[in-house]
């Protein structure tokens, strides 16, 4: 499991971009993890599904609201990863109102959470791979806070928590 100090592993998550912009086609677009945190402060949450309760009521609602917080205490982005596909990503983005706010980062194969070491198999719930519910911030593409919730729970990863870190 990624630890404190570590720099993130290789990996490739995927955006669905829905306006054309330098560098970006409408569609799904793949963006290398280190590439895209070099020299920035990113936050980045990882929860087990998209349009799940917990994570529709409240994760990915409290990034939301927090956004302008977490930028004014020096975070530059804040991705919420899910092991879905960027179409499912792209319409719970639309769902959650995250435009400019939190990018929806899509790990379908869950080769990133994999290589963070924090996957969790669902299967006897229908789920399959998943990610265990986080929040790390990242400076330049290394682990500075990483906070990691007990199955079931939901205390330690929201945005109110991870703002309190950067106080």
């Amino acid at each position: 499991m990624i630890q404190v100090g570590e720099k993130l592993p290789e990996a490739i998550v995927y955006e669905l971009i829905e306006d054309e912009r330098e560098g970006c086609t409408i569609g799904p677009n793949s963006f290398d993890v280190r590439e895209q945190t070099a020299g920035k402060r990113v936050v980045i949450f990882g929860l087990p599904g998209a349009f799940t309760p917990t994570c529709s009521a409240k994760h990915v609602p409290g990034y939301v609201e927090h956004a302008a917080a977490l930028q004014a205490a020096g975070i530059d982005e804040i991705w919420c990863v899910s092991v879905n596909d960027a179409f499912v990503m792209g319409a719970w983005a639309r769902d959650q109102h995250t435009s400019g706010k939190v990018r929806m980062m899509a790990d379908g194969s869950a080769a990133f959470t994999r290589a963070l070491g924090l996957e969790q198999d669902l299967s006897a719930r229908g789920m399959g791979i998943r990610s265990q519910r986080y929040a790390m911030v990242v400076d330049d593409g290394v682990v500075k806070t990483l906070k990691i919730e007990a199955p079931g729970k939901f205390e330690v990863s929201d945005a109110a928590s991870i703002l309190a870190t950067l106080s």
